[in-house]
């Protein structure tokens, strides 16, 4: 949701991070996720708390 409402491809986000276009994927369908590190930077990226993220507040 946060990557469509930027206007990312799954491609743009993962060139950003540095990481595979498979890795974005499987964040977003919940069959990987992403390390300490990894969530805080996607966090400051959706300007979004790593609760969010981790779908604990809405």
């Amino acid at each position: 949701m946060l990557r469509a409402e930027k206007s990312l491809s799954q491609v743009q986000l993962a060139e950003e991070f540095g990481v595979d276009k498979s890795t974005i994927a499987k964040y977003e369908t919940g069959e990987r996720s992403p390390d300490l590190e990894t969530l805080v930077r996607l966090a400051r990226f959706f300007n979004v708390s790593t609760d969010f993220l981790l779908g604990l507040e809405d």
